[in-house]
């Protein structure tokens, strides 16, 4: 199983990006879809979290701001992020729970400039 993560980027505080991160190579699909993020010389943290039946968990720095999506059918996760801020600069990793086994993704860089 491989996921695949995109749509970081460079974006201005205030601005928005939208990441998604799709599983491929099971037949299975997705119980719990996830992001988390590490900044630098920070460790990760968990930004997001859904799971199959629609509940959602988020960050209190990201409350209000970011909101996660998945299609477990599609074995698809989404993080929609507005209000970007400079503290939100940072690697982003997907992971998803298929099968009962947590795989994760490379990462998508994510910088906000003040």
């Amino acid at each position: 199983v491989q996921l695949q993560a995109s749509g970081g980027g460079l974006v201005q505080a205030g601005g928005s990006l939208s990441l998604s991160c799709a599983a491929s190579g099971s037949s299975f699909s997705t119980k719990i879809m996830g992001w988390y993020r590490q900044a630098p010389g920070k460790e990760r943290e968990l930004v997001a979290k859904i799971l199959l039946d629609g509940s959602t968990n988020y960050a209190d720095s990201v409350k209000g701001r970011f909101t996660i999506s998945g299609d477990s059918a599609k074995n698809t996760v989404y993080l929609q992020m507005n209000s970007l801020q400079p503290e939100d600069t940072g690697v982003y990793y997907c992971t998803q729970v298929i099968a009962w086994v947590d795989y994760w993704g490379e990462g998508t860089l994510v910088t906000v400039s003040s």
